[in-house]
C-alpha cells in the first residue's frame, strides 16, 4: 500500500488568503457613501455666515431677545432671601440677635434656663430684665465671681468671656434685645447707640465685672431711645 499523498487538496493557504480579503473594501449602495469633510465644513461655514446676516437683519441682539432678560430671578444661596427690608427695627433685631445667641447658648442653653449652679438662667432672670446699663457691661466686658440669680446661687467654674472684642455694637444690642424679649421674656429693645454710650464710658476698663460693682446698674437703663417691648 502507497503512502498517504502529503498534500491535502482541502487545505489552502488561509494565511495568505486572509489579509488579501482583509484589505479588500466593504461595498457601499449607491447614495450611502459619507459625504466628505470638505462638504461638511462648507455646509458649517454657510449656516454660520447665514446666520450672522440674519442677525443683522432682523435687529438680534441677545440683550433684548433673551426671554429672561429683565427677569428677576431668585437667589439660590441660604440666607439671602431677603426680607431684612420688611422687618421693622424690633423684629430685625430678634432675628439677627437669634443668630449671635449661639455663642450664649453653649452656656445658658437654647432654651435659656442654664445650668444649676454653673451658668444662671435667662428665662425670667431679675438680670436680663433689670437695667440695659448692667446687661450691657456684662457683655462687653464679661462676670467673673458669685452671684445670686432669681434667688439662687451660681458660681460659675469659668468666667464669662468679655464679648466686646468679638461682637460690634449692633451685634451686642440684637442679641440682648433677643434675650429680653425670649424665654418668656418681656423686656424693651437694646439699640447700638446705647451700647455706643456704654463702651465709650467704659473704654478704660480691661477687667471682667463682679456682681457687686455691678450692683448700682442693676436697674439703671442706658439713655438712648428704644422701640418698645415686644407684644
Amino acid at each position: 500500500m502507497s503512502s498517504p499523498s502529503a498534500y491535502n487538496p482541502d487545505t489552502t493557504d488561509l494565511d495568505r488568503l486572509h489579509p488579501a480579503v482583509k484589505r479588500e473594501k466593504i461595498d457601499v449602495a449607491p447614495g450611502t457613501e459619507p459625504s466628505p469633510m470638505w462638504v461638511i465644513f462648507l455646509a458649517l461655514l454657510v449656516a454660520v455666515l447665514g446666520g450672522s446676516q440674519l442677525g443683522n437683519v432682523a435687529n438680534f441682539a441677545f440683550e433684548t431677545s433673551n426671554p429672561l432678560a429683565g427677569a428677576k430671578l431668585p437667589d439660590p444661596r441660604p440666607g439671602t432671601g431677603g426680607g431684612g427690608a420688611e422687618l421693622d427695627p424690633m423684629q430685625l433685631a430678634m432675628k439677627k440677635g437669634a443668630a449671635t445667641y449661639a455663642l450664649c447658648g453653649g452656656c445658658h442653653q437654647g432654651s435659656g434656663q442654664g445650668v444649676p449652679g454653673a451658668f444662671p438662667p435667662l428665662a425670667g432672670s431679675d438680670w436680663v430684665m433689670g437695667g440695659t446699663e448692667r446687661n450691657i457691661r456684662v457683655v462687653l466686658h464679661g462676670l467673673n465671681g458669685p452671684i445670686k440669680v432669681k434667688g439662687a446661687d451660681f458660681t460659675a467654674p469659668s468666667a464669662m468671656p468679655p464679648q466686646g472684642a468679638v461682637l460690634s455694637d449692633q451685634d451686642i444690642a440684637n442679641v440682648l434685645t433677643y434675650v429680653r424679649n425670649s424665654f418668656g421674656n418681656k423686656g424693651g429693645m437694646v439699640t447700638k447707640e446705647m451700647v455706643q454710650k456704654v463702651r465709650e464710658a467704659e473704654k478704660a476698663r480691661a477687667t471682667p465685672w463682679t456682681g457687686a460693682e455691678l450692683d448700682k446698674y442693676a436697674d439703671k437703663d442706658a439713655a438712648a431711645d428704644a422701640p418698645p417691648a415686644a407684644k
